[in-house]
Formats: structure tokens, sequence, C-alpha cells
């Protein structure tokens, strides 16, 4: 089971703005009819003279094909390195650039573009790894399903040592040191270093979507506890933030992680996470990230959750959130489970089960 070490007296309420308690949500058809008439006209006069048997009309979408049962087999490529970040050596005593890596888990003997889904593991930003037994028999499940799926590995607070400038930017470092004990401040500081590793691998995917057959419109990132935050934060951010903070004098390594990639979440999977992470973001820099334009949210969470800063409650604002912005999201009540329930079972399916139909379902993906 994992755990999520205290960051901080995380109030869900969030009733004033400090670093202990977060944010304030708000959010906010004029017809030109000569104007639309003549529009009109203009583009029925244009019709009317490409009316011809050369007219070509722009062909369908492609929709990737996913499959209900295990179908393929699946290939495992281990430690595939997506970039570098700066972290601790303890037998050298310094800084130094340290490769950041993942799993891919593909299906074998399948051309065509997949969805891709990545997804990052817990561990309270202090512990954790891509090869957790519950991620890999998720990679073997939507694998043989046809998906692309990813897990990756990013900097936890064992990247720390008594040199944070490369790894962090200053006004994040004074924040954490000012407000927080020095066991936590070193799990604020590692928070950062995770959402800039998880962005660079998201890039990495984008880089390279050919290679491995990846359908750059059918993204989906996921994780559990601290990996869902970390996900939260990826779907719902800016795509600069968690980069543009650092200089590539201040952070060399930003050059390894495919700064001129973009990307587009359209899903989002979040096992027993919350905001967290977002409401630091506009507590350090005034900027709230959540908009109508966010990807589409499934979450489950054991209803007996009492985790520092992962209760359930968390998911239960969340959807709140949701709600006010008009995005579709989804909670599974893991009734009776607390923090880290991959074995709960609901309705006779399991967590990858729910997970399936909802992508299916808010992606409009094809099912054999």
């Amino acid at each position: 089971m994992e755990t999520f070490v205290s960051l901080m007296a995380y109030k869900t309420k969030r009733p004033s703005m400090s670093l202990i308690s977060i944010y304030n949500k708000s959010f906010y058809s004029v017809y030109l009819s000569r104007l639309m008439i003549g529009v009109l006209f203009t583009v029925q006069f244009l019709l009317a003279s490409c009316a011809t048997d050369d007219t070509i009309s722009d062909p369908s979408p492609f929709v990737p094909t996913v499959q209900r049962q295990a179908t393929y087999e699946v290939e495992k490529v281990k430690d595939v390195v997506y970039g570098y970040g700066y972290g601790h050596n303890d037998e050298l005593d310094s800084t130094v650039e340290t490769a950041l890596m993942l799993d891919i888990y593909r299906p074998m003997d399948i051309t065509s573009p997949r969805p891709v889904y990545m997804f990052m593991h817990g561990g309270g930003f202090v512990g954790g790894s891509k090869s957790n037994e519950n991620i890999e028999a998720m990679g073997e499940y939507f694998a043989s399903r046809g998906w692309i799926f990813l897990s990756i590995d990013y900097r936890t607070t064992a990247h720390i040592g008594q040199d944070l400038s490369k790894l962090a930017p200053q006004e994040w470092i004074t924040a954490a040191l000012q407000n927080l004990e020095a066991n936590r401040s070193a799990q604020f500081v590692a928070m950062y270093m995770a959402q800039r590793d998880a962005k660079a691998a998201m890039r990495w995917i984008m880089a390279n979507a050919e290679q491995f057959s990846i359908d750059k419109n059918y993204i989906t990132v996921g994780g559990s506890s601290a990996g869902a935050i970390t996900a939260l934060a990826l779907g719902v951010s800016n795509l600069d933030d968690f980069s543009k903070e650092l200089s590539a004098e201040e952070d060399p390594t930003l050059s390894t992680t495919n700064l001129n990639e973009s990307y587009r979440v359209n899903s989002i999977i979040s096992y027993w996470g919350s905001s967290i992470k977002l409401d630091l973001f506009e507590q350090i820099y005034g900027e709230q990230r959540f908009d109508s334009n966010d990807p589409k949210l499934f979450m489950a969470h054991g209803t007996m959750d009492d985790n520092p800063y992962t209760e359930f409650s968390n998911s239960l604002d969340l959807l709140s959130i949701y709600a006010t912005l008009g995005i579709y999201a989804e909670l599974l009540h893991l009734e009776g489970y607390g923090h880290g329930a991959w074995n709960a079972y609901v309705n006779n399916k399991s967590l990858s089960d729910h997970s399936f139909d909802f992508l299916v379902q808010q992606q409009g993906l094809n099912v054999q």
C-alpha cells in the first residue's frame, strides 16, 4: 500500500490564501446577421463553382480501435531514457546529470496509430518506481488491448542534496524553506522536479510518436497518489509551466527534454490523488490553471482514505470544480477502502476495467 508523507497542513476547504490553505476560484452570441448572410452567399457560390466530379471531400479523422478483451502479445521495452535532470550523487557528494527513464508496453504486430496512456507511480515524492507490480499489470492490461502504455520514473527527494539551485526555481525553494519543516520542504521541492520530469516524458512521447505508432490525438495521463497529483497538473497546467521557471543556464539539462514539442492531453486518470500541486502553483505564482478546456477526468478513490493531502474529500472537491467548469468528470467511490486500493472491485469490475470504459466512451474509440 502506498504512503503519502505530509507536505503541509493542507486544508480541504481552503478558506484563505496562504501556502497552507489554497484558492478561491471563479469562472466566466453575438450574431452578425448581415455579415453571415454575405458569408453564406459566398460559400454557396464557391461550392457551386467547385461542384464537379473532381471535388475532394475531407476524409473522416482516423479513430483507433481497441479490444474489449486481451488480444495482443505485449512487448515491453525497459529503461528508455527520455531526458536528463540534475540529482545528488552520494558517492561523489555532488549534483550530477541523472538519466530519466521510462518503460514502454506495446502491442505486437500492430502498425496502425495507437492511443497512448502514460502513467506515474506514487510514493509521496519520496520513493516509488515505474516497475511497481500494480503498474506492470496495468501496462499488460492496456497494451494487450491496443494501447501504447508508458510507465515513467521521475526524480524524488532521493535526488536532493545541499545544492537546490538546479532542481527547482528559487521562488519555489524559498516558499518551501520559509513555510515548511526541513523534511517536508524536500518533498515540496521534489514536487516541482517530478512535474518537470513528467512533462519532459510527455514531450519525448510526442517527439517519438511515429516510431512507436502513437496517435497524438488520443493522449491519456494517469497516476496513483503522488502520481495522480502529477497527472492532474500535467493535464491542467499550461504547456510551459514547470519548465520556463528555470533558465537553460540554471538547468542545462532542459536542453535534453524536447522543449520544442507540444501536446494536448485528452483524458486524466486519477487514483486517490488531489489538486495540491496546482494549488501550490497558484500560491507561488498567483495564477490558477483550471479552465473549461481542461481534459476529462476519471477518479477512483477509497472513501476511507485519510492519508494526508489525498483524503477522499479531495476528489469530491475536484468533482465540484469540474462541474462548475462544465467538463465531464467521474468519481468511482471505492466504498470502505483506504489509500492505495489497487485491488478494489466495483460492480465486478477492476480499476482498469472502469478506466477502459471511461476512455472508450469519452475518447470515442472503436471497440471490438
